[in-house]
């Protein structure tokens, strides 16, 4: 099961209406180090949780505890969500600082890679794709250092094929067809 991810403008993105960026894998692939991933709109964890929580409780029944790294700016140690409480823990040397832990009685366990919120979208798509691909061998640090990676190549693309063009290259053709007429 996969969740599609919409771009939105940054008027819209100031509503709290909008879809959540989740992308779920299927479960046929035990042992896999992720479940999915997440990209919150924001750092606010005590905004962020509770609409991520109420999209997973219909799937994997009440989610009870999350646990975070403590990375985020504010940790709440409870967050109301649909009639129930989740208790949030966070645990900074035995999580990786890009993981979110959900716990459920009836599910068990769901990993879930948390993307920084101001990653370009393009590298979002990426992550996600990578998170809930059939392998999912990564961990959310080696991917968000693959996205990096990845990010570097697009910018060194970009900036070659802006030589070429300044350059004469893309357009030099044209120029060079229309002097000869």
């Amino acid at each position: 099961m996969t969740a599609a991810i919409l771009y939105t403008s940054a008027v819209e993105e100031r509503t709290f209406s909008l879809p959540l960026r989740l992308a779920l894998a299927s479960t046929d692939t035990p042992g896999a180090l992720l479940d999915g991933a997440w990209w919150p709109r924001s750092r606010d964890l005590p905004v962020e949780l509770p609409a991520l929580t109420a999209v997973l409780d219909p799937l994997c029944g009440h989610i009870t505890h999350v646990t975070v790294n403590p990375l985020w700016p504010v940790i709440p140690r409870k967050v109301p969500v649909h009639g129930h409480v989740v208790s949030v823990g966070w645990f900074k040397a035995d999580q990786d600082s890009h993981k979110l832990l959900l716990l459920s009685y009836a599910v068990g366990r769901w990993d879930l890679l948390v993307i920084p919120t101001q990653t370009d979208p393009a590298i979002a798509a990426w992550l996600m794709t990578a998170a809930t691909g059939r392998l999912r061998s990564h961990t959310p640090s080696d991917l968000l250092e693959r996205a990096q990676f990845q990010r570097i190549v697009i910018e060194a693309d970009q900036a070659r094929e802006a030589v070429w063009d300044s350059e004469g290259g893309h357009g030099a053709g044209v120029t060079a067809s229309a002097r000869s007429a």
